[in-house]
Formats: structure tokens, sequence, C-alpha cells
């Protein structure tokens, strides 16, 4: 390493061992490589945000405007820079350079001098070409809470996590199906796996013979991605970790086809939806394909009388007038909304559903971002059955829509069950229902900084009968929710009985079900149910 920086940080140089162009987004022709000694310049004539490339033998510079340039790692002595080229009046465009360095130390000391100069050209108030002042402040930080965000990284950045959604076999074997059968979608064409993880997706691409994937991971989890993808010599050569959020990363080429797995729990908590669209508009091509192609959400009401004993038990602690001498009742009212308020996470049978469901739908392919902020979605039901209406049960499918093959991942219940599961919304005072009777009402999802949503449930019951259409709401009944803050309640379908005890205000003995070992044996049988349980789900209609 050469440095001759001085105070005014003017100039600093590095010595390399080649640079090798990478193909731009515009141009159809192969990367070359320098065969000569490559001298790296950060500053300029006056100090501007810039990082020239000279090769000794060539008199021709290569520059990156540090202002619209980053640098991701591909191993301890090789970088990549890409550079979002903005000149163009019609379009812009990405280009890039493979930085081979001497050793590990100077690859370090290069990148602590890359960030450093956009720290002190950009933060402390460069100008960019429009006039604005950037903050590098990515759009993702813009929305989403500082320590949501850190726990949310964190999390995915461990193994455990990983493993947990890989051993999701209806998950897992899913999309390896949606994509080896549709090869001809894969064969030859650029990928982007958006949220790559452990990159097993990555390799999935790869296997149905992508020309060259982008393996995008803003955790710590890329780290592992590169060790996974190096394990795998014949499938390595052919994706690139990059290390960042969608919103910020540069990519030397538009895709050709986006993979990711952006569900969350009702398929929109963690809000990544986000950022599967916004990769979408940055980096696929038009009519590009996306994998998963749309996504729906279905609703039903439910009756579950243990269930909502079980929620409604909860609260009963604080009824205790001498807890060591201590009246807790003043705070019996806020814990009984407080349980009511999360919505539960489990599998339950579907004969509980007391209405066909109806389903909303979240076509990727054209969504605006912003439409995933606040989602209103009308409720209209008929009633099958006399019941105690408890709340509203919601799952999620999504259809990946290949050109051979259109293949669907449900979470339905009854369907192979997921680590998604299903989610219900429990009312705390339930409704009472006639068969043939119409249940109304609105499902109203905000999105909030802690990247999940606010549920506001409202479920009315018309009148029935003779007169009923002059006749306005018998009864209704309301509900908010924290989509971030679920009860795990996860215990495998129980067997209710037909017809379930209907009494009011009967207060049964429940705990929280753990998972057995015996569950686990009845979980592996559900993977050979019946390829007819999701017969309903192979039309759109």
């Amino acid at each position: 390493m050469e440095g001759s920086l001085g105070q005014n940080h003017e100039h600093q140089e590095f010595t390399l061992v080649s640079i090798s162009k990478l193909p731009s987004s515009t141009s159809t022709s192969s990367s070359s490589t320098s065969s000569t000694p490559v001298v790296a310049r950060f500053g300029g004539e006056s100090g501007a945000a810039e990082l020239r490339f000279r090769q000794e033998a060539d008199s021709d510079d290569l520059a990156f405007d540090l202002r619209t340039s980053q640098i991701f790692r591909l191993g301890s002595v090789q970088s990549v820079c890409i550079s979002k080229d903005d000149t163009s009046k019609e379009k812009s465009h990405s280009r890039g350079v493979t930085i081979q360095f001497r050793n590990e130390e100077e690859s370090s000391a290069f990148h602590s001098a890359f960030d450093k100069r956009k720290e002190d050209d950009i933060v402390q108030g460069t100008h960019l070409p429009n006039g604005t002042i950037s903050s590098l402040k990515s759009k993702f930080d813009d929305k989403i809470e500082s320590s949501s965000a850190k726990m949310y990284f964190h999390y995915y950045g461990q193994l455990l996590h990983q493993q947990n959604m890989m051993q999701d076999y209806v998950r897992t074997g899913t999309y390896y199906a949606a994509v080896m059968e549709n090869r001809a979608d894969f064969t030859g064409r650029v990928v982007v796996d958006v949220g790559a993880g452990s990159g097993i997706l990555s390799l999935f691409a790869a296997q149905a013979g992508a020309k060259h994937v982008y393996a995008v991971e803003a955790s710590e989890m890329a780290e592992y991605a590169r060790v996974l993808i190096a394990g795998n010599p014949a499938l390595s050569q052919r994706i690139t970790v990059i290390k960042g959020k969608v919103e910020d990363v540069e990519l030397p080429e538009k895709a050709d086809i986006l993979i990711s797995e952006p569900m969350g729990t009702l398929l929109v908590n963690e809000r990544m939806l986000e950022s599967y669209v916004i990769a979408r508009d940055r980096f696929l091509h038009q009519n590009g394909k996306m994998f998963p192609t749309i996504g729906r959400i279905h609703m039903a009401p439910f009756s579950d009388e243990y269930l909502f004993v079980e929620v409604a038990n909860k609260a009963l602690f604080w009824q205790q007038q001498n807890y060591y001498g201590v009246d807790l009742t003043a705070l019996y009212g806020s814990a009984f909304q407080g349980y009511f308020s999360q919505p539960v996470v489990d599998a339950f049978d579907s004969r509980l559903l007391v209405a066909p469901s109806i389903s909303h739908v979240l076509d990727f392919t054209n969504i605006k971002e912003e439409e995933l902020y606040d989602i209103d979605i009308p409720l209209k039901f008929v009633a099958t059955v006399g019941a105690r209406v408890h709340g509203l049960a919601c799952w999620f499918d999504v259809l990946f829509n290949g050109s051979t093959v259109q293949r669907w991942l449900t979470t339905a219940p009854g369907a192979p069950t997921t680590h998604w599961y299903q989610l219900r919304c429990v009312l705390s005072q339930p409704l009472y229902v006639m068969a043939g009777q119409e249940i109304t009402g609105r499902l109203h999802m905000v999105a909030h900084s802690a990247q999940s949503y606010t549920i506001h449930l409202t479920l009315s019951a018309k009148m029935w009968g003779p007169g009923a259409e002059q006749g306005g709401i018998l009864q209704s009944s309301s509900c908010k929710l924290d989509l971030k803050e679920p009860y795990y309640r996860m215990s495998q379908p129980q067997a209710y009985p037909v017809v379930q005890d209907q009494q009011q205000h009967q207060l049964i003995p429940t705990q929280d079900l753990s998972i057995q070992p015996k569950d686990l044996e009845d979980a592996d049988l559900m993977l050979h149910a019946s390829p007819n349980s999701g017969a309903p789900l192979n039309s759109l209609i």
C-alpha cells in the first residue's frame, strides 16, 4: 500500500494486483482484465469524491464517483466496486470492476479508505449533481426503526433460524420444485435472490442453469452464504453474494428473474414484501419474472370455544384480591384486552370455519410499495352453520407462475403444516349467528415502523330471516391487534367434537400446549397428505 494522504485528504493511492471490468447492464461485451499492476487513487484535482483506477501501461483512467458507488467483499483479497451512472438522460445503469488485492491487510485498508472518503465527502455536506445533500440514509432506514432492524437482522443472521426455515420441507420443497420444473425460466438467465439468507434459493437457481445469480443479503448470514456456496464449487462460479439491503446495493446488470422468500406471518409480517417490490423496480427487466408471482390472504370466520376460554382465562391472574396483600383487580380489564390484542398463531381444524373463505390478492408484479403500507379488506360471509363466531381465521398462499408449471405454496388449514401455521384474530365479544345469516366487516392492516402491522378487525352480524333486506346490524364486535406480538400457540390441529359446548362464560382449565415427539411424528405424516387437499387453490378465482 502506498499512501500520500495529506491533512486535507486530497490524495490516497493503493497498488493493486489487477482489476477486471464487469459487463454493464447496457453492454453485451465480455469483461476485460488488466495484466499489469493497477494504481487506485482516491481524490482528484480538487479533492473530489472520486476513485480512479490507472493501469501503468495505459493512459486512460477508469473513474468512479464515490457518491454513487459501493464496494462489497467477495473474499479476503477480492472485492467488487459498483457505481450507478445517471449521466444518461434516457435511463441509468450500473458498471463495476472486480478488484484483486495483494494481501488481506491492503484489502482492509482500501475498504477503510473508501468508507472514510464517502463519509468525509458526502455526510459532511458535499452536494450531489442535482444540488441536494445525501445523508446516506436508505429508504429502509426511513421506514423502519433502528432497534427493530437490529433485532431482525440479528435473528436472521443465526444459522439455527435458517435451519428452522430450511427444515420446513413444504416450504423448501415447493421452492425447489417451482424452480426445477421451470428450468426454461432460469437457464441462461440473470437471477437476483432478494434476502438470500443461507443462499439456498441461489443454489437452486444455479442448479436450474442460471447464467449468474446475485444473492443479496443484509444480515451476517451473508458470510455463511459465501461459505455454503463456496462448498459447492460446481455452482459457486455463477453466484455472487452481496452483503447489503436491496434498497441500497447496486448491481452490474439487470435481472431476468427475481426469487425470494419474503413471506411472514399473515403474508405481510416483517414488511419484506416491500423490499421485494423495491428490488423489482430497481433490478428487474421489463416483463421479467418473479418467484413468487402473487400472494393471497384468505379469511373466514371461525368458532372455537376452547381457544376463546383459553385466551380469556389468561387474565384471571389479575382478578386476585390478595396477592401477597395486594389487590390486582384494577389491572384486570387492561390485561384482558391485552391478551385479546395478540393474534393467535397455530394450526387449527378447518371444521371450525363457519363460512366459506374469501381472499385478497397481492400481485407482486405490479403492486406499488405504498399500497403495502395500508391494506384495507372488506369482509362479507354467509354462515353455513349456527354458532358463536369467535373471530377471523387467516392464512395465505403464493403462486410461482412459471412458464412450464404453475405451483402453489399454501399454508391453508388441512394442508401439510408449515412454519407459518395459520393465524386467528380472536374477538373479546363473540357474535351469535344462524345458518344463512350474513356476516360483514373489515380487516384493516396499517404498517408500523417495527416491521409489522396494526390490525383493526370489525365483524358484524346482519339481520336474518324475513325482512332482513330492510334490516341493519344486529350485533357488532371489534378488536385491535399487533401482528408483531402474536401468541404462538402452535399446537397441532385438535380433534374437536362436531358440536362444541356453547355455554357462555364456561371456564375450562387450559395450558399452553408444547410440541411433543408424537406431534413431530404426526407432522411428518401430514407431509404425505392427499394432493387433493390443496385442489381448490389451483385457480386464481
